[in-house]
């Protein structure tokens, strides 16, 4: 009865959501980028992109995503600096009373329209990396080991 009474207690423990552990990723979008937080148990860290991409590891397809996120986000960020510094000489060259190339100035324009779309491709693939990863997570059956060395009981549920 004793042992009876001790794997139903360790069972009703196992499965309540406070016992599993709960990870998630948040994303918060951020003016040209994002800012990530992750949370364990009862813990919120601030991590990096290349934190993230460390927890991500052990899943390939949320992996995956993320890493095409960052490349997009690479990108947006490249075109992004370049374009500015395009506008930024001809504007310069007319302040000081010279002769501006606004054509370089349009490019750089066009650099940034581009940059845009491609840092919302960032905030949209990282979610979604994000919500695979999450969802993996916040089931209540997840991946659970349950061993009691005492009477040699072992449960092991893999989702």
């Amino acid at each position: 009865m004793r042992l009876f009474f001790l794997s139903v207690l360790g069972l009703l423990l196992l499965f309540t959501p406070d016992a599993c552990a709960q990870e998630k990723l948040v994303l918060y979008p951020t003016f040209g980028g994002a800012h990530f937080e992750y949370e364990k148990d009862s813990a919120v860290y601030q991590v990096t992109p290349k934190q993230v991409s460390q927890i991500l590891f052990e899943y390939p397809q949320a992996h995956e995503e993320f890493k095409r996120a960052r490349r997009q986000s690479t990108w947006s960020g490249i075109l992004g600096f370049a374009g500015a510094g395009l506008i930024i000489i001809p504007t310069a060259t007319a302040v000081v009373g010279g002769n501006p190339e606004w054509g370089l100035a349009a490019v750089g324009a066009a650099f940034i329209g581009a940059s845009i779309p491609l840092g919302k491709s960032y905030r949209r693939k990282a979610q979604h990396a994000f919500d695979m990863f999450n969802e993996r997570h916040t089931s209540l059956l997840q991946r659970s080991r349950f061993y009691v060395s005492a009477t040699g009981l072992k449960l092991t549920i893999n989702l």
